[in-house]
């Protein structure tokens, strides 16, 4: 049982990892990034690439990986983002083209395909990404075999989560960022740059969801689709939780992932991720502000 409680935990911590990203982004900015999955995937690639090109170990890729899908996501915000603030439905379309093309940039390698050039890493095939020896197989504490990769995400995202509340709620920064959630327009009157505010919480968010592409390539296979479901998981945390509540965040990641594992591990994962949607419509219904938010006045 306490084997099924550990998968469960580490199935929240990936939840966890692509929401933390959404939680701050949709709060703060009220935008809908449907490219946020794609920017996981492109986290994960950049774990493909840094091992073929750079020669660098699975480790040395996190950081690379959070600036690259930092700067991607700046300039998705810079370009398209900030020019539909207040527009709802305009931004979850435009951030979903924007996945399209993500997506099938990587797919056509970046178009070179056409001109019968090949980069190593990208394409339509999957890809494998090889973790080091230490994070490989398990240990165990008493009578318990505990996988090692799966802890080291667990650890992984507990430090970005503490990281994330410290830039919250413990710097200048983090402070015009809650102020910007509660109203963006009173910030704005007292003195906040809200673009330069809105920018940098974009770039970060995306940030988050490199490092999270980084931990699923290493168990996961790695093609230009992968994030596409990832989106919608990650909203699910976000809403389930409370828009802009990181407290939220973390424990609707830890519900919803427990509730996949414990049925997952008696039944299937159809059924699993079936009872995940069914416990999501029903705390929207009885709690349709999530189960953390911020009060109004």
């Amino acid at each position: 049982m306490i084997d099924v409680l550990f998968i469960g935990l580490s199935l929240a911590s990936i939840l966890l990892l692509v929401a933390l990203g959404l939680a701050i982004t949709y709060g703060a900015m009220g935008v809908i990034n449907m490219a946020h999955g794609e920017l996981v995937m492109v986290g994960a690639y950049t774990t493909v690439m840094s091992g073929i090109w750079l020669k660098l170990g699975f480790l040395a890729s996190i950081p690379i990986a959070f600036l690259v899908a930092a700067g991607l996501g700046w300039l998705i915000e810079r370009l398209v983002v900030r020019w539909l603030y207040g527009r709802l439905l305009d931004t979850l379309l435009a951030t979903w083209g924007v996945a399209i093309l993500i997506q099938q940039a990587v797919r056509l390698e970046f178009g070179l395909s056409f001109l019968g050039i090949h980069v190593r890493g990208l394409g339509p095939g999957l890809q494998n990404v090889s973790v080091p020896g230490f994070l490989q197989g398990t240990f165990t504490i008493g009578d318990l075999g505990i996988n090692t990769y799966r802890a080291f995400i667990i650890l992984v995202t507990a430090a970005l989560t503490v990281l994330t509340w410290f830039i919250l709620y413990r710097t200048p920064i983090g402070m015009q960022v809650r102020a910007i959630i509660r109203n963006p327009k009173m910030a704005a009157a007292c003195g906040i740059d809200v673009d330069r505010v809105n920018a940098l919480t974009f770039a970060y968010g995306s940030g988050l969801a490199g490092i999270a592409g980084v931990m699923m390539s290493g168990f996961k296979t790695v093609f230009p689709d992968m994030g596409t479901s990832m989106v919608v998981d990650g909203f699910l945390v976000v809403v389930v939780g409370g828009v802009g509540s990181l407290a939220g965040s973390v424990l609707s990641a830890g519900l919803l992932g427990e509730i996949n594992g414990l049925v997952a591990s008696g039944t299937n994962d159809i059924l699993a991720r079936a009872v995940v949607f069914a416990v999501v419509i029903l705390i929207i219904v009885l709690k349709p502000q999530g189960l953390f938010s911020y009060k109004g006045r």
